[in-house]
């Protein structure tokens, strides 16, 4: 690069980042300064100052952050924190990233997709296989809207709490801290005595949130219908994803 061309991008590079502090803040410059270590400050400032001055419209619309548990599905005994950001995308249908907690640094750890009762009727055999309800984590307070109201958060649970959840866990972060290996297919829990109890009030500390509160606020929501091919880890037998060598396709 020419001394000419370095100068102009240097200069460039300044004022983005100049503006983008000045749009941020020093709260959100504070946050970032959490983030990115390892990184050369040039690179760290640039991220700051993209925060301002681009759009990203998918993670603008992300109106609800809901925090819960997730268990294995073919293995009760590892269950993890997940923290979801979600978008109501359709009125049958909400589509949420998943983070290990509510935090700058926090790890992309999944995806959950959530039907409506109906659209869950409408699927396939072989798909429900894929899907857990919602009415236990619901009801039993597990899953819940931290800095939410309880009176609004009510509101929202009576919807939710006949819907129906897919989640795949890209990061396996109860067990490496890097996203190796395959997504893994991920469950609710229906019942009591199924949660981990020390798990649970770690999460209920850390979120300022109380679980056995929100149980007993809910406890006039009605119980839905739960469909019965829903849940299928329940029989002792369920499906999980493996990697496996497949011809590749050409044409």
């Amino acid at each position: 690069m020419s001394t000419s061309r370095l100068q102009s991008f240097s200069l460039g590079a300044a004022t983005a980042v100049a503006a983008g502090l000045a749009a941020i803040g020093s709260r959100k410059v504070a946050t970032w300064a959490k983030i990115g270590k390892g990184h050369p400050l040039k690179h760290r400032l640039l991220d700051v100052s993209s925060q301002a001055l681009q759009t990203k419209y998918p993670l603008e619309a992300m109106s609800t952050y809901l925090d819960g548990l997730h268990m294995y599905a073919d293995d009760m005994g590892r269950q993890v924190e997940a923290a979801h950001f979600c978008i109501h995308l359709r009125h049958e249908l909400h589509q949420c990233v998943i983070f290990d907690r509510n935090e700058p640094d926090a790890r992309l750890i999944g995806i959950e997709y959530i039907i409506s009762a109906e659209r869950f009727d409408a699927l396939p055999a072989e798909e429900k296989r894929l899907w857990h309800s919602h009415h236990y984590e619901v009801k039993s307070g597990i899953l819940t809207a931290p800095g939410v109201p309880k009176l609004a958060e009510r509101s929202y649970f009576e919807d939710l709490v006949s819907t129906y959840g897919k989640t795949f866990h890209t990061w396996q972060y109860d067990r490496d801290d890097f996203p190796f290996g395959i997504p893994q297919l991920m469950m609710g829990f229906t019942d009591d005595g199924q949660a981990q109890a020390e798990l649970l009030s770690d999460r209920d500390a850390r979120v300022g949130v109380s679980t056995q509160e929100r149980r007993a606020h809910r406890e006039n929501i009605p119980m839905p219908h739960v469909a019965a091919e829903a849940n299928a880890w329940e029989s002792g037998h369920t499906v999980q994803t493996t990697l496996r060598d497949v011809p590749l396709r050409r044409d």
